[in-house]
């Protein structure tokens, strides 16, 4: 394999905090690599570094020969003068520029300019790279070429800058978060892209589903040291657990061994200034790998939750529209006790403007809200981190509280409750403008559930949070003794938490599905594939031309096309009657379970016979 990019000895410092140090690794081609490591432990400043935005404090970055490098960062910089079109099309390939000028001679009709291009274009051969680019524009949803980057979200400009990097197809292709901000179509979309694409890759990101499926080797950056996993995040949760098993296992030796030489120290004093010298040594080294913290879970939060009554939330007939847009029509839902929903649906279909009505943070157009008398909210929303930069993050804590009660009768104060959340005493008296996103990110989590909430609001929890924190969040969710709604385009999250789903399908229609992200978007899967093959018989027959026929259908043939026709009709029916009764939400866990088993088994059987129809009644 041919090393792209190679870092050895890199060592990097945050004012007074050591990101790093001494860490080495190379980017082999076609490689497709995800960096993990905890939140705070420098993972975007080592992007920086080999992007060659920031130089290291020690050590050196090799490049082979002129390789091209596209690093998309976590929150882009854009230049605000810029239009879409051109910041899309910003590049030094003349090949890019060429589909540039072509495209835009084309978006403001400029018929001279369609002509020399369009030469150039049959020059270069590049008409099938035109078609990937519009393919990729049309996947971000990036439509309105002429809007000045100024004028965009955080997340339009996350998707444009996403455009970029990938319509310039570099040698090495970098990813900061790159599902951020994009909604669960992007996500699959570019899951598949970067999947069949041959580009070396190198990304971070917290979402599994997405790493399992593209990334072929994991690298783990902790505590100095760089861990390699040839393969993907499953084998890596597998290969981390038997190391992290070893380790245990040597620093329990360790501490045995300790125990000997402490007690031989202790005995023999006189043997300290000479012949035994090594032995004192060897005390200092036992007492190293025996004080190793191998206890990375330890992330509880099993605060209590407030008691909740009989009544949850009762909403009626809500309905809320802006101008022409209908966002939300005639909702009704009575909320039950302990029960965890997700929100799925395109952005702009309403999810914000829902959890905003649910907390009374904007008042519906129509219809009632009813909350019961002891619910308390936690809202946890995408833009709610409003900490003054000058507080030392202790400082934040104690506003809330100065002790902590748990479910168990424990407390704890604001200080070992920042430490059980991995701010160690250190990080504690740190100002909140020297944390990292994604630490910004937990600690505005843990001034969400110490206020004692028994209704979770969750919009967009998982962006910026690294994967250790997520699984603990899992867990703490999965026993949590109140209701939670979630919003998020974290599948593996979703899947691991919530029982139904609120689907947002748009023009103000919400739909309740009784059941998680996968069994939901494997049925959408599947309505799409039928959809398409029930319009193949109709299409075949007014595109096929004439012909002779080489053959007629034997008699048992015509009874076998007319058998076809009636079991695939028995089967249409079939389905479409397992999807009334997955979508009834009366069915048990069990029940439910059945029927999606059943459904993809009546889904083959027909897929089967239909192909099979399709070949006979081409001889009929």
């Amino acid at each position: 394999m041919t090393p792209f990019l190679q870092a050895e000895n890199l060592s990097k410092r945050f004012g007074e905090q050591l990101l790093f140090e001494n860490i080495s690794f190379t980017i082999f081609q076609h490689q497709k690599i995800a960096l993990i490591a905890r939140n705070g432990t420098g993972k975007t400043t080592l992007m920086e570094l080999l992007a060659g935005n920031d130089t290291p404090e020690s050590g050196q970055i090799t490049k082979t020969g002129d390789i091209r490098i596209a690093y998309l960062k976590q929150i882009p910089e854009l230049d605000d003068n810029l239009t879409v079109f051109e910041a899309v099309f910003q590049s030094g390939d003349e090949m890019v520029e060429t589909i540039r000028n072509f495209e835009d001679a084309i978006l403001h009709n400029r018929k001279d300019d369609i002509t020399k291009y369009t030469e150039l274009m049959e020059r270069h051969n590049a008409w099938d790279y035109e078609v990937k680019v519009k393919q990729i524009l049309t996947q971000l949803k990036i439509t309105d070429y002429d809007q000045r980057i100024s004028e965009l979200s955080g997340g339009q400009k996350k998707r444009v800058a996403l455009a970029n990097a990938l319509i310039n197809e570099p040698d090495l292709l970098m990813l900061d978060e790159p599902t951020n901000h994009l909604d669960l179509e992007m996500i699959e979309w570019l899951e598949n892209y970067l999947e069949k694409t041959k580009v070396t890759l190198f990304m971070v990101t917290h979402d599994r589903y997405f790493l399992d499926r593209v990334c072929n080797e994991i690298l783990e950056m902790e505590g100095n040291t760089i861990y390699r996993y040839r393969g993907n995040y499953s084998y890596f949760l597998e290969k981390r657990q038997d190391r992290m098993d070893s380790n245990a296992v040597v620093v329990e030796r360790a501490k045995n061994l300790l125990r000997t030489e402490l007690e031989w120290s202790r005995r023999m004093p006189q043997a300290r200034g000479h012949k035994s010298k090594y032995r004192m040594e060897r005390v200092e080294d036992l007492k190293v790998k025996a004080s190793q913290n191998l206890n990375e879970s330890n992330i509880e939060l099993s605060m209590n939750s407030s008691r909740i009554g009989n009544k949850i939330l009762d909403l009626d007939n809500i309905s809320k529209s802006y101008d022409s847009l209908c966002l939300i029509k005639d909702f009704s839902y009575k909320f039950q006790r302990f029960e965890k929903v997700g929100i799925v649906g395109k952005n702009g279909t309403g999810k914000s403007t829902f959890l905003n009505i649910v907390t009374g943070n904007l008042q519906a157009d129509k219809g009632t809200v009813e909350i019961g008398q002891t619910i308390r909210f936690g809202y946890y929303q995408q833009t709610g981190i409003e900490f003054n930069p000058g507080d030392k993050v202790i400082d934040v804590v104690q506003k809330i509280a100065e002790v902590i009660n748990f479910e168990d009768g424990r407390k704890l104060t604001a200080s070992q409750l920042l430490t059980t959340f991995l701010f160690p005493p250190d990080t504690q008296y740190s100002f909140v403008e020297k944390l990292s996103g994604g630490e910004k990110r937990r600690l505005y989590l843990c001034t969400i559930l110490m206020t004692n909430p028994n209704f979770l609001i969750l919009d967009e929890p998982t962006n910026d949070l690294d994967i250790m924190t997520l699984s603990v969040l899992e867990e703490y969710l999965r026993v949590f003794q109140g209701c939670v709604i979630i919003v998020s385009h974290d599948r593996y999250f979703m899947d691991k938490i919530v029982d139904h789903l609120f689907v947002f399908n748009g023009d103000g229609n919400i739909k309740d599905f009784p059941g998680s992200y996968t069994i939901w978007r494997n049925k959408q899967i599947d309505d799409e594939e039928l959809a398409k093959k029930l319009k193949k018989p109709e299409l075949k027959e007014l595109a096929k031309p004439e012909k002779i026929k080489e053959r007629k259908l034997t008699f048992n043939e015509k009874k076998e096309l007319e058998q076809l026709e009636n079991e695939i009709e028995s089967l249409e029916n079939e389905k479409l009657q397992i999807s009334d009764e997955l979508n009834s939400g009366t069915l048990t866990n069990d029940q439910l379970h059945e029927k999606s088993i059943r459904f993809g088994t009546v889904s083959g059987l027909l897929e089967e016979k239909e192909m099979r129809w399709l070949e006979l009644s081409e001889l009929a």
